[in-house]
């Protein structure tokens, strides 16, 4: 394997590109034209197709051409080429982009995060980085107000999913308009072809397409590359044709005089076809998402040098064609075509369609997973289509319905223009987004002046704004799709983050103390049991309301007891050395201990190794290792008593051992553990507790998991009622259950009934 297909498989960090040579760079920028540009690549088929739809008219004197064509060009190169390319790309997230990852970097500096179970450990991981300039009175001012205002940072929470559900309507309606408009253009040549055949072929291709995703997108991804390329090349080679056979003066309509003859000859009817110019950077936005996958440089290559070119030679070149072919705007693209590359050229069109939707539908399911870690989605069962690329998934019941919503709007509206209505609000929305948290990045990342954050959101938010108002307009005529697909997917966001942070609060709130675990056993008669229990909650502190319902309904449990959390933390990925956190609940005699899996919002949540074995060599470890630190195990913990003994250290190989002087009597033992293949404890010299969790482990393992339904208390309001006792009861009904994400054997699994009131 060469070292750039190495990047490739591995994911690109920033830290790993500063090395890298110009070779590898160029290969990267080669690559990445067939996963990044797919879907910007394909809008010159159906551009001046949505923004000549409505009542605008062409004259003789083609100003509406040039005003659109300038329009078109700024538009590319003020917001694709230097609000993305140039300034938002610097914006990274350890080496990821996209929405998650500024709001990630917002997170973890401003202190907006509001994932519970969040721990001081946590920000000494090694992805954890927010040194830099100190705090300016600007950053602090914003930081304070957020921390004042609490309902702020939920709203922030709110305006960051909206933008993701928009991006999520994108892929419904990115595959539907693609397909449509490139299989469309078979009509001029099959004239007898009625309507509904197209939309037919048109919906096999998508059937097909959704029924391979499957088989994930390594499997066809080396063909993306080139099919892009020769597609760009046959982009290019056209437009250049129509420009010196159409109408060579074209060029003229590149300045900004046109765009304001254009609104003063067009009035109302002008502005409101700005919606279809809009389709013209449709893709930038999946452009700074899979910035995790390349470098920012190879991007900036690959847009600048070949994209960038070629799309404003395509749009210039349909322009001079329609400046002497009025007639033919309904099939600008196709009727520009030359006679002899016709079928080549459409064949090509369609293979890059299918690139293009291939790109979205892969990002949705990222975006859906990404949710899901944030504790915003239901779960779902995500299946690696890749043992080597890292990242590749594959969610089947987001594709299914994918599918279906992309086969409703193609079949329910026959139209790529009314699509394209859709198409640019959602386009708009996202990119609106992203510029508000662009103004925050640099106040409170980058600490820049107040001025610089606010001539950034007047300059680019101004523009998205006028496009999305125009789009706003064509609400009767499609974009209500977008509307609605993005209002369902906001409504289960919400319903879901709501209830599990209600249940989260629940557990919180009544937690078991282990002075009444300890105080209880002698009257129920408590025992315990060979082998290891495993019990899963939500908490990083206390012992859960599950086991004290657990333990005085059935009072036994195991020999080693280990609570496990499994949480998602503020970081794009959270490497295997420091994913695991173990620590000692209780009095040592107990053999109760607490292990902690931390993830990053962009971690595939489903451990791919013999979790049990790494977690017994871990507690293994972690035995020695507090053994080693303290050689008096009663002076360490005999005086505990009935408290929490919570470890933490986010050193390597490191163990803290802290004295309070108010409280000599309590302590805490900071020890964060690498685990390792077991076979590694061999060659420790084991102590009788180690030699007890190894004989406990062969007695076997059990999971313990809260099997909990969720009911509103009985004075709550009727929004509340509905909230939590219909859509959240509904979505945790459908939702994947915990055992099946986590693989667990049905014969060592042990299901706690629990309801709880909220």
């Amino acid at each position: 394997m060469n070292p750039s297909e190495e990047f490739v498989e591995q994911g690109i960090s920033q830290q790993n590109l500063r090395t890298v040579s110009s070779t590898t760079v160029l290969t990267l920028a080669y690559q990445s034209l067939g996963v990044v540009y797919g879907d910007l690549c394909i809008s010159p088929l159906y551009v001046y197709k949505t923004t000549f739809s409505g009542k605008l008219s062409l004259h003789e004197d083609d100003e509406e051409i040039y005003g659109v064509l300038s329009f078109i060009f700024w538009t590319i190169t003020l917001i694709a080429l230097f609000k993305y390319v140039f300034i938002v790309m610097l914006a990274d997230d350890n080496g990821e982009g996209g929405t998650f990852a500024l709001y990630s970097l917002l997170c973890r500096h401003a202190g907006l995060s509001i994932l519970p179970n969040q721990q001081a450990a946590d920000e000494k991981l090694s992805e954890y980085v927010t040194e830099g300039s100190a705090d300016t009175w600007r950053s602090s001012a914003l930081k304070s107000f957020f921390e004042k205002h609490p309902r702020f940072r939920k709203g922030l929470l709110i305006f960051v999913l909206l933008g993701t559900c928009m991006a999520i309507a994108d892929g419904v309606l990115t595959p539907a308009i693609s397909v449509l408009s490139a299989v469309s253009g078979v009509k001029l040549k099959i004239t007898e072809l009625h309507e509904n055949h197209i939309v037919i072929i048109s919906c096999v291709i998508l059937v097909g397409l959704f029924s391979l995703q499957h088989y994930g997108t390594h499997k066809v991804a080396f063909m993306f590359a080139p099919i892009v390329t020769a597609w760009l090349l046959c982009l290019t080679g056209i437009g250049v044709y129509n420009i010196f056979w159409w109408n060579s003066h074209i060029f003229h309509a590149l300045s900004p005089i046109y765009m304001l003859k254009f609104l003063k000859s067009t009035g109302v009817e002008g502005w409101i076809s700005l919606g279809g110019v809009v389709l013209a950077i449709t893709g930038v936005e999946t452009m700074f998402a899979n910035l995790g996958h390349f470098s920012p440089l190879s991007i900036r290559i690959a847009f600048t040098f070949l994209v960038y070119p070629s799309l404003l030679l395509t749009y210039m070149g349909e322009a001079a064609f329609l400046s002497k072919h009025h007639e033919d705007i309904e099939r600008s693209f196709y009727k520009a075509i030359p006679e002899t590359v016709f079928w080549p050229v459409f064949i090509v069109a369609t293979f890059a369609a299918v690139i293009g939707s291939q790109a979205v539908i892969s990002a949705t399911f990222s975006i859906i997973s990404q949710c899901c870690a944030l504790n915003c989605f239901p779960h779902v069962r995500i299946i690696h289509t890749s043992s080597k690329i890292y990242g590749q998934i594959y969610i089947p019941e987001v594709n299914w319905m994918l599918m279906c919503l992309s086969l409703a709007v193609t079949i329910g509206l026959r139209d790529t223009s009314m699509m394209g209505h859709a198409y640019g609000l959602a386009v708009t929305t996202v990119m609106f987004v992203t510029t508000c948290l662009m103004a925050m990045v640099m106040i409170i990342v980058w600490k820049q002046n107040t001025f610089t954050a606010v001539a950034f959101l007047l300059v680019f938010g101004s523009m998205e704004l006028l496009y999305i108002s125009a789009c706003i307009f064509k609400v009767p005529e499609g974009a209500w799709i977008a509307l609605t697909v993005s209002s369902i997917f906001m409504a289960v966001m919400y319903i879901w983050n709501y209830g599990t942070m209600k249940k989260h609060q629940f557990d919180v709130e009544n937690k078991v103390s282990m002075n009444r675990i300890v105080s209880l056993g002698p009257s129920l008669g408590m025992v315990r049991v060979p082998g290891i229990g495993l019990v899963y909650t939500n908490l990083v502190t206390g012992v859960p309301a599950v086991f004290g319902h657990f333990v005085t309904n059935l009072p036994a449990f195991h020999q080693v007891l280990v609570f496990v959390c499994i949480k998602s933390v503020q970081v794009p990925y959270v490497c295997e050395k420091e994913r695991i956190l173990i620590s000692r609940v209780g009095p040592k005699e107990c053999g109760m201990f607490r292990c902690i899996l931390r993830y990053g919002y962009k971690d595939l949540q489903q451990e791919n190794y013999n979790f049990e074995n790494r977690l017994v060599s871990g507690l293994v470890q972690f035995v020695e290792t507090e053994e080693q630190t303290a050689p008096k195990a009663t002076d360490f913990c005999g005086e505990f008593g009935n408290s929490d003994i919570e470890a933490f250290d986010s050193s390597v190989h490191t163990t803290t051992i802290s004295y309070p002087e108010e409280d000599r009597a309590r302590c805490s033992c900071d020890i964060q553990v690498m685990t390792s293949d077991i076979g590694r404890v061999e060659s420790f010299l084991l102590k009788d507790e180690s030699l007890q969790i190894l004989k406990a482990k062969e007695s076997g393992v059990t999971y313990v998991l809260g099997h909990s339904y969720a009911k509103s208390k009985k004075p709550s309001s009727i929004f509340k009622k509905f909230a939590i006792d219909v859509a959240y009861a509904f979505l945790s009904k459908n939702s994947t259950e915990p055992n099946i994400l986590m693989k667990v054997s049905p014969t060592s699994l042990l299901e706690v009934g629990m309801i709880y009131y909220v």
